[in-house]
C-alpha cells in the first residue's frame, strides 16, 4: 500500500476445479488458527481470526486450501458468482464462519449437500448438514449475486470492489475482499486460486498469477486466471476495465501481464517499462522475486491509493517510480511474507518504503541516512510521532505515516547498529526463512538478534514500541 495511505497527491508512502498448495502450508495455517482462534473450544468455528484490530475478520476452526471463483460482470454493475472453497477443518464443527457482505445468497452447499446458512453482518454463518471432523476435507459452494459496493475502512477510505466508469477497481486491504467473494478473510490463511471471469466484450478482467485462457463469445470475454502461490485474501484481484495489454517475459523468466487504462498509458508507460530491472534490483537486495509472474495494473480510479495485489500491483493512476519500487517490495514483505496480525503493519509498509529509501539511494539521489536525518528533524508534536509503528493502536492507523516512515526509520537504526552486511543477510534470511508463510516482529527481532550476534531488544522497543519522538543516542 503506498504511504501514506490517504494522501493522493503523493502516493509513495498502491472452471470450479480443486487446485492445493503445497503440503507444508496447511499445518502452518493450522497452527496459526489453532492458536488464535481457541480451536478446542468446542464445534463452532470462531466468527474471528482473533485479531485485535479487526475482530471479525476472518474465522475459525478451518484452512481454505484453495478458492475456484466464477463471476459474471454485468457492464450496469451487477455481479453472478460461484465460489467453491477446498477447505480442511482444523477442529470438529458443528457450523462455521464465512467472511461476506451485502451481496445475496442463492445457496449453500457443503460437499454437495445443502446446508443452513444465517446472515449477521458480515458473517454468512454455515451449518452443514452433516457434522465435520477434525482434519477432515470438506468443499464449500456458495452462489450469489448483487450489486457489489465497497466498505468503509477505519481511516474513512474505500475497500474492496470499488466501481469505475468503466468496470471496478478492487483492492481488498484490510477487509474488502468479504465485498465480492465469501472468504476467511483474514491475512493468517492463505490458498491458491483459480478465477474465471467474464466481463462484456471489449473489456478486460484482470487477476492474480498468469492467464490461462481468454475466449470471446457471443458479446462476453471470459478470462481465467490461477494463482497457485499461496495467498492472503486482501490481496486478490479481479479488477475490470477498459484496458490496453501489454505481455511479455523478461530475462529472468518472469511473465509479465500489464493492464492500463488508456487515459493513464501516456504517463504510465515510462514508469511501467522499468518494472523489469526493479524487479532485478530488488531481486538482488532481497532474494530471489518470490512469484513467476508479474506486472501492473493501471486504473483511471483515484480512490487515492495503489495497493501490492500480489504478483501484479493495483495502481488507482499511473504511479511515480517510488511507488512502483514501493508495490513491488511488497511482493516480498507482505504478499509472500505475510501478516498473522494487522498490528505488525509496519512489517509491510515499513520494508516497502525502506525499499524506497534504499533505490533513491542507489540511483543518484539522497542517501537512505539523509532521507533518516530529514525525517528526524521533525518536532516532537509532528505527526510523524503520534504512535509507535508496532503498536498502531486500532485499525484507523494503520496506513498512517508513522507505520510507514518511522517504520523505515527503524529499519535504518538496525542497518547502522549491524553494518550493510549483516542488515541485507538479515532481509534476504527473513523473506527466505518465511517465504509463502508469516511472520511476526518478534521473529523479525530474534532473525535480526541471530545474524548480528548481538541484543538488539532495546533499539526495537525505542523504535517501533516507544510513543513520541525517541531520544537519539
Amino acid at each position: 500500500m503506498t504511504s501514506p495511505r490517504r494522501q493522493p497527491a503523493r502516493r509513495r508512502p498502491t472452471v470450479l476445479r480443486r487446485w492445493v498448495v503445497p503440503a507444508t502450508v496447511p499445518v502452518a495455517v493450522t497452527a496459526l488458527l489453532g492458536a488464535a482462534a481457541g480451536t478446542g473450544a468446542g464445534t463452532t468455528g470462531a466468527a474471528g481470526a482473533g485479531d485485535p484490530y479487526f475482530p471479525l475478520s476472518g474465522n475459525g476452526g478451518y484452512h481454505v486450501r484453495h478458492y475456484g471463483l466464477t463471476l459474471r460482470y454485468q457492464g450496469d454493475g451487477r455481479l453472478e458468482g460461484t465460489a467453491v472453497l477446498t477447505a480442511r477443518a482444523t477442529q470438529a464443527l458443528t457450523r462455521f464462519d464465512l467472511d461476506f457482505k451485502g451481496l445475496t445468497v442463492g445457496g449453500v452447499e457443503v460437499d454437495r449437500t445443502a446446508a443452513g446458512v444465517e446472515r449477521s453482518g458480515q458473517e454468512l454463518v454455515v451449518t452443514p448438514r452433516r457434522a465435520l471432523r477434525a482434519g477432515q476435507d470438506f468443499e464449500v459452494t456458495v452462489t450469489y449475486h448483487g450489486t457489489p459496493e465497497p466498505v468503509t475502512d477505519p481511516d474513512g477510505s474505500a475497500d474492496g470492489w470499488i466501481p469505475t466508469d468503466d468496470g471496478a477497481f478492487v483492492a481488498g486491504e484490510p477487509q474488502g475482499a468479504m465485498t465480492w467473494f465469501p472468504a476467511n478473510a483474514h491475512p493468517k490463511d492463505k490458498s491458491s486460486y483459480d478465477f474465471t471471469i467474464t466481463v462484456p466484450e471489449g473489456r478486460t478482467a484482470v487477476a492474480n498469477g498468469d492467464l490461462l485462457r481468454q475466449r470471446t463469445a457471443k458479446g462476453e470475454t471470459t478470462f481465467h486466471w490461477r494463482e497457485t502461490r499461496p495467498m492472503a485474501a486482501y490481496l486478490a484481484t479481479a479488477t475490470i476495465g477498459t484496458f490496453q495489454v501489454t505481455r511479455y517475459t523478461t530475462r529472468d523468466g518472469i511473465r509479465v501481464y500489464d493492464a492500463v487504462d488508456p487515459r493513464e498509458a501516456k504517463a504510465a508507460a515510462p514508469v511501467l517499462k522499468r518494472l523489469p530491472s526493479v524487479l532485478e534490483w530488488e531481486s538482488r537486495l532481497f532474494g530471489p522475486y518470490p512469484f513467476k509472474s508479474a506486472g501492473s495494473i493501471v486504473d483511471h480510479a483515484k480512490v487515492g491509493y495503489a495497493l501490492e495485489t500480489q504478483t501484479r500491483p493495483l495502481y488507482d493512476s499511473a504511479p511515480d517510480i517510488l511507488t512502483l519500487v514501493h508495490e513491488s517490495a511488497h511482493q516480498w514483505f507482505g504478499d509472500s511474507v505475510s501478516l498473522t496480525s494487522w498490528k505488525d503493519i509496519w512489517l509491510n509498509e515499513g520494508f516497502a518504503t525502506y525499499a524506497e529509501w534504499l533505490y533513491t539511494e542507489q540511483h543518484g539521489g539522497a542517501s537512505a541516512q539523509k532521507t533518516f536525518d530529514r525525517l528526524y528533524a521533525r518536532p516532537a508534536g509532528d505527526g510523524l510521532w503520534a504512535y509507535p509503528p508496532g503498536d498502531p493502536g486500532s485499525g484507523g492507523n494503520i496506513f498512517g505515516t508513522p507505520v510507514y516512515d518511522r517504520g523505515a526509520m527503524a529499519l535504518h537504526e538496525l542497518r547502522e547498529a549491524v553494518g550493510d552486511r549483516t542488515f541485507f543477510a538479515i532481509l534476504r534470511a527473513w523473506a527466505a526463512g518465511h517465504r509463502d508463510g508469516h511472520g511476526t516482529t518478534a521473529q523479525f527481532v530474534r532473525l535480526a538478534e541471530q545474524k548480528s550476534g548481538r541484543p538488539l531488544d532495546s533499539l526495537f522497543h525505542i523504535w517501533l514500541f516507544t510513543k513520541g519522538k525517541p531520544n537519539k543516542t
